[in-house]
This record gives C-alpha cells, structure tokens and sequence, in this order.
C-alpha cells in the first residue's frame, strides 16, 4: 500500500470564517515529460585567445564562493531557529519572531510601557477586550510570538499555557487539534472582505452587504485572533465548526478544564447578546489563570468580569 503524507489545511466556508478540512491526501505521483531533443551543435568558431576565457572562469568562481558563504550562514540561522522547542499545534518546532516596533516586554507578562492611548488595559496585556465596541487599533502589535507548526502562531506569554493544555489533553488519549489562531490585519480584511462579496448578491447596497457579513466574520481590529491570544481547538474526528464540535471529546475535556490553564470557552451560547458573536464551542481565549477560574466558575463572558457591558 502506497504511503502519502497528510496535511491539514484550512478552507473558507460560506458560513463561517474558517473551516478545519479533514486531512487529505495532497502529494500525487510525478507525471513524467518527454524530454526535448538535444540542440544540434554549432560549427566550431576560430581559436581564439584564452584569456576572456580564464576571466569568465574566474569571476564564476568568485560569484560560486559567494554563494556558498551565504547558504552556510543562512543555515545556521535555521539551525538556531529550530533549537526553540517543540510546537503546541502537533508537536513540531517552534520559534520566537520578535515584531519591529513592537512593545517589549518588561517582566513575566507587563508592557515595559503604555501610554493613554495603548492597546494593553489597566488589568493586564491577558485582559484586553475585543469587540465590536473596543476594536484593537491597525497599528497594534503582539510583542512576540511563538511560531507553531502549520503556520499559526501565539503570542509568546500565552504558549506555555497552551502547550500544557494541550499535552494534558493529549495524555487523556484524545487529538486535539489548532485549526486557527493569529491572524493579521491583513488576512482578516480578507476574510471580511471575501463575506462582503459572497453577501453582494441578496444585499440591497454594499453596506448591507457589510452588515451581514459581519454576523458571520469579525471585521477587521474585532477579531480576538488579531491580539494573538486565541485559537480555534477541534477534535480532530470531527473538524467542522459547527455546534456538533461540543459534543466531541475534545471539546468535553477542555470546558472543563481549560481555566486550569488561563483559557476560557470565550463565547458560550448563553451570551452571545452581550458578547455579539454566537455560540463558538472552539473558541479559547487566554486571560490568565485567576481570570479564567473566576470567568468559568461563575459563567460570565469576558465583557461581565471586565464590567464592560
């Protein structure tokens, strides 16, 4: 039986904003091409002096020196990247990437600064609101990042969090799995904007549009994954997002225990008239682990423990 790898990949679906596809079969064999016939050889020209020659040789070498310097520098670079540790998606590498111009952190999760105008509240950089009454700003920045396999990332005071939670889960027997987490301005301006064409065609004017697309995709700056402390978790038996994903294990063992680890099931089906966005029993939230036990204990959504509502 022929062995092929498995990917898993993340489709749009007319009704959500992502959808975690099943893994399939993507490497197919190589279809081999008839090759050309060799080009017929030319007639010889006159003998001439060697020297163009000798230089053409020498500046080869020169430029093939070259190059070979910097692939060696660039793969030590790889080699220290990948030295990071192991990922909380399946278990592969992770790296830390550092955002130009960014906030640094001063300590074990507090902005080194943050004026009147920052992006981090009062309570905390764990805290922080996003909605469609407090949009994050476009300049605003995770100030580092845990890189996960597949191309999702965390912001990198969350990750140890997340990887105990996710390896515990794990121990239990069960297959959790990432299918969403950061995303930038950029990829959800185009998640929005891809709703926004797909609702053109029954809406009466673009605003319209606009409006139905957002009961379905944050707009842009009120998407908890722009702050990079969200992540869309499923079971990998049944990777569709819908309200059948809590009836999974997965989703069973982390309402229960997911405060251990500073998450908390961010929109329950209970609160989606003050949260604004239905019931999503996949979305997990980091506030830390005080917020998270006071949050599920008491079965308040973010915006009652922040008494913003």
């Amino acid at each position: 039986m022929s062995v092929h790898s498995c990917v898993l990949h993340e489709f749009s679906r007319p009704d959500r904003e992502y959808y975690a596809a099943a893994p399939a079969q993507w490497d197919a064999p190589m279809v081999s091409r008839p090759r050309r016939p060799a080009p017929s050889r030319a007639r010889r020209s006159p003998r001439r002096s060697p020297l163009p020659l000798l230089a053409l040789l020498l500046g080869l070498m020169l430029f093939a020196g070259g190059f070979l310097l910097g692939q060696a520098e660039a793969a030590g670079n790889r080699a220290a990247q990948a030295a990071a540790g192991a990922g909380a998606g399946n278990g592969g590498p992770v790296r830390v990437l550092t955002v130009p111009g960014s906030v640094t952190s001063g300590g074990e999760g507090t902005p080194a600064s943050g004026g009147k105008d920052s992006a981090v509240p009062k309570d905390g950089w764990n805290l922080i609101l996003v909605n469609g009454d407090h949009p994050l700003p476009q300049d605003f920045q995770v100030p580092e990042f845990t890189q996960l396999i597949n191309g999702h990332a965390i912001d990198k005071r969350a990750y140890p969090a997340l990887q105990r939670m996710m390896d515990d889960c794990r121990a239990e027997g069960l297959e959790p799995t990432i299918c969403s987490s950061y995303r930038s301005w950029e990829k959800q301006e185009e998640l929005f904007q891809r709703k926004v064409q797909s609702c053109l065609p029954q809406a009466g004017s673009l605003e319209e549009a606009e409006e139905q697309a957002a009961v379905w995709v944050a707009r842009p700056g009120t998407s908890e994954h722009q702050a990079g402390l969200a992540v869309d978790i499923v079971d990998k038996s049944y990777q569709l997002l819908d309200e059948g994903q809590e009836k999974t294990a997965v989703q069973q063992w982390l309402m229960e225990h997911c405060a251990e680890y500073g998450f908390i099931l961010r929109y329950p089906t209970e609160k989606s008239a003050l949260t604004g966005v239905g019931y999503e029993p996949w979305h997990y939230r980091y506030v830390g682990e005080e917020a998270a036990g006071e949050i599920m204990r008491q079965g308040l959504c973010l915006e009652e423990y922040l008494g913003e509502c």
